[in-house]
């Protein structure tokens, strides 16, 4: 089994529980928002490679060794900034659209969040997919768990941290200790994404026969959606 030393990140939409919940008698519509959001994201990512998509999050990876601990900072910072600004200039395309359910025009309660590690990994390959194992791919992920406050931030472990400078003045990196299952008392430290990138620019209202081409995606996404459900239901044995 390969293994290798990489940069982990998870970019988790904040606030998509109550949203799905929110809007479950319109799902297909509220799941074609959510899957044209992180498909966004994961583009925008472009030195990163996806391993997954965890439900509410993308799971991504890039080879550590090749950079110094100032480049793999900086290698966060850039993939976090490009995958906030497409998550809401997405997202706003969304909430524009001509559709009027509320699954279409509610997005604006949907953040960003991201957490961050490096460490060894080990590589499974089965058929085409790639996989990550390890006790630091269950580490990043235990970091999903932390007692943040803020609604958009970026979360790094100690070691990711430590290894080089952070483009954001200290003043803004806050230290946070946490007791992570099955690992143990850590320290983290997080910043809230507008302080890493700055406020996001004002997005233009985009233009009627943009709202009209977005409108018949969102239609035409929750229609496969509505339709497979059913032909899962269909086919699904009885009891």
């Amino acid at each position: 089994m390969e293994t290798q030393r990489a940069l982990l990140l998870i970019a988790d939409i904040g606030g998509y529980t109550e949203y799905m919940h929110s809007h479950r008698t319109l799902l297909g519509h509220a799941e074609a928002a959510t899957r044209r959001l992180l498909k966004k994201v994961v583009d925008a990512a472009s030195d990163f490679d996806l391993i997954e998509i965890e439900g509410d999050a993308a799971f991504l990876s890039r080879e550590a060794d090749p950079l110094d601990g100032d480049a793999m900072l900086a290698a966060v910072t850039d993939a976090v900034v490009a995958m906030h600004r497409a998550f809401h200039v997405e997202r706003r395309l969304v909430e524009l659209n001509l559709c009027p359910c509320d699954s279409c025009s509610q997005t604006s309660g949907l953040k960003l969040k991201f957490v961050a590690h490096v460490g060894d990994v080990a590589i499974q390959k089965i058929k085409r997919r790639r996989k990550l194992v390890g006790i630091d791919v269950i580490f990043v992920h235990r970091l999903l768990k932390n007692p943040v406050q803020a609604s958009e931030y970026v979360l790094l472990s100690e070691d990711l941290y430590r290894s080089g400078g952070m483009s954001a003045p200290d003043h803004l990196v806050h230290e946070i200790s946490q007791d992570l299952e099955g690992i143990g008392p850590v320290r983290t430290y997080f910043v809230e994404v507008e302080d890493l990138a700055g406020p996001l620019p004002t997005l233009p209202d985009p233009s009627s026969l943009r709202r009209v081409g977005e409108t018949f995606a969102i239609l035409g996404r929750g229609l496969r959606y509505k339709l497979h459900l059913e032909r899962s239901g269909s086919t699904a044995p009885a009891h």
